[in-house]
């Protein structure tokens, strides 16, 4: 548990604390995007103005995990459903759970953090438990998430609304299923009518 400290890095991503504002997380699977790859795409849009820069990268990245790259070992439904459950748990106790999806190659989370605690307090003690989870299950060893994760603060109620569309939606984007109602490791249709 910790106090919100503002904008900070932990020397992969910049992140920001802010209390209980609800935020967007995204971490992955290690072996889900190559560092050469992100590298490369950093160098191509190195001449860009810094926030279409960011804008077209983190773009690229989501193409990229969409398309289903890596392991996809959450495809695997022991898997899967780890994550899904680790969620669904730790809601209501470190965080207010809004949306959800768990993806192949990433999970995608809607949170509002509770007092007293900050993103790191909640997302790697997430990680920690799922990897070991599903390696008990599954017999794999090593690293399984990348060190770090990838946050936004919500501005606003139109912009959470978004949110929480694109992650519910994002089996149907990435082509995994046609409904988002047939994703099984999903928020999608829990808190409303679809």
């Amino acid at each position: 548990m910790g106090e919100p400290r503002g904008r900070y890095s932990r020397g992969y991503l910049p992140h920001i604390d802010a209390g209980r504002t609800t935020q967007y997380i995204t971490f992955r699977l290690a072996d889900s995007l190559p560092a050469s790859l992100v590298a490369e795409w950093k160098s191509e849009l190195a001449p860009k103005q810094e926030a279409k820069r960011k804008k077209e990268l983190y773009s690229r990245i989501e193409k990229h995990l969409d398309r289903g790259h890596g392991s996809l070992i959450l495809k695997n439904p022991r898997a899967g459903l780890i994550v899904h459950e680790a969620i669904q748990f730790y809601g209501g106790k470190k965080y207010d759970l809004h949306a959800w999806c768990v993806m192949p190659n990433h999970v995608h989370m809607l949170v509002t953090p509770l007092d007293g605690f900050t993103l790191t307090s909640i997302v790697r003690p997430l990680k920690s438990y799922t990897a070991k989870h599903i390696h008990d299950a599954l017999g794999g060893e090593g690293r399984l998430w990348q060190p770090d994760f990838f946050d936004r603060l919500i501005r606003d109620g139109d912009h959470f609304d978004k949110v929480a569309k694109y992650i519910e939606w994002n089996p149907v984007k990435a082509r995994l299923c046609d409904d988002p109602s047939l994703w099984p490791f999903t928020s999608f249709g829990r808190f409303t009518e679809g």
